[in-house]
């Protein structure tokens, strides 16, 4: 069991972390300000924040739930 909380908690971090790159890179944010744009973006839309990173990937279009929360370009 604790095994398994371990290794669910390192992919979350790792979600995270990528979810970061992707906005930072997007949108040229530093990595704090992406995840408080992310951080943001769930409690706003009271969302668990894991399942909001995991819809933030290279190659997919930027949730709604984050976007609105971006200044626009």
């Amino acid at each position: 069991e604790r095994r398994a909380q371990l290794e669910r908690a390192l992919h979350s971090r790792v979600a995270i972390e990528q979810a970061k790159g992707v906005l930072a890179e997007r949108y040229g944010l530093g990595l704090d300000e992406a995840f408080d744009v992310i951080r943001r973006a769930a409690r706003s839309n009271r969302m668990k924040l894991h399942d909001l990173v995991e819809q933030i990937k290279p190659g997919r279009a930027t949730p709604d739930e984050v976007s609105q929360l971006l200044p626009r370009v």
